[in-house]
């Protein structure tokens, strides 16, 4: 029982290591990274690219009000896994900071300033009594002085660096997909559709048409750009990721199935 009662000691307070040397709470944030939909990011020389997994829990909800994937300025996106409220307030933060560095530099803020000022403040809600960390992690992308650029922000308030990276559930699976299919010299065509595959392949190598959102920042132009549903449909057109018949048949079997059950349970 004493030993009980002080693992739940450390396990509440935000500001107590365990004996091991861990703050439990961060972890347990780690954990609802975990439970969010995938986002991934690909650097290539021609630019990077940011892709999340949108997929909406009802058919009545509007596609638009799942926002996955956001522009932090003209140069930067960000795309999230975790808790969405968390994201909006760190994605509003990062986009105050980046305004600040216009208004007092008169230039865009790099992108690795950006991402370690963002993990700055998600480090100081680890070591703050009375508050809890983020449960989110962040793809921050973008290109600095010409040169694309990709982070990922931990709950921790670790950044990482990376060439292609996975956050959200499925990440081990997904990861693995981008290790065995990256290239260096990937286009910026080729980086949407490998973003694509790894998401598609946690999900049968499938994915239904308005359940993705992409974007991408040019090396050349600088520029942020959100990618349309239809030019995502192409994408996934042109890498064999549309759901066949069979498929949406078994959909439509398993939801009649759902309804039936439903339907005697009431009836119970």
């Amino acid at each position: 029982m004493q030993g009980q009662a002080q693992q739940q000691a450390y396990d509440r307070g935000i500001t107590i290591f365990s004996p091991d040397g861990r703050l439990y709470q961060v972890e347990y944030a780690r954990e609802a990274v975990k439970r969010g939909t995938a986002s991934v990011g690909v650097r290539t020389p021609e630019g990077v690219v940011l892709a999340a997994d949108k997929r909406s829990r009802s058919p009545l909800m509007e596609p638009t009000s799942v926002e996955k994937i956001h522009k932090a300025d003209d140069h930067a996106g960000i795309a999230s896994a975790g808790h969405v409220a968390d994201a909006r307030q760190l994605i509003d933060f990062a986009r105050r900071q980046a305004q600040v560095n216009r208004l007092r530099y008169g230039e865009p803020v790099g992108v690795e300033t950006l991402t370690k000022n963002i993990t700055d403040h998600i480090q100081q809600y680890t070591q703050v009594g009375g508050a809890r960390p983020f449960g989110v992690a962040l793809l921050v992308g973008g290109v600095e002085n010409g040169d694309p650029r990709l982070y990922e922000t931990d709950p921790s308030g670790t950044p990482y660096e990376w060439k292609a990276v996975s956050i959200g559930s499925d990440r081990g699976d997904i990861q693995e997909h981008l290790e065995e299919n990256y290239d260096e010299d990937l286009s910026l065509d080729d980086g949407v559709g490998l973003a694509l595959q790894a998401i598609a392949s946690a999900n049968d190598d499938e994915l239904e048409s308005g359940g993705v959102d992409v974007a991408t920042i040019g090396v050349d132009d600088e520029a942020f750009v959100e990618l349309s549903n239809d030019e995502i449909d192409e994408y996934i057109a042109a890498n064999d990721l549309e759901p066949t018949e069979e498929d949406e048949e078994d959909e439509e079997n398993e939801e009649d199935e759902e309804d039936a059950d439903g339907d005697e349970d009431t009836e119970e």
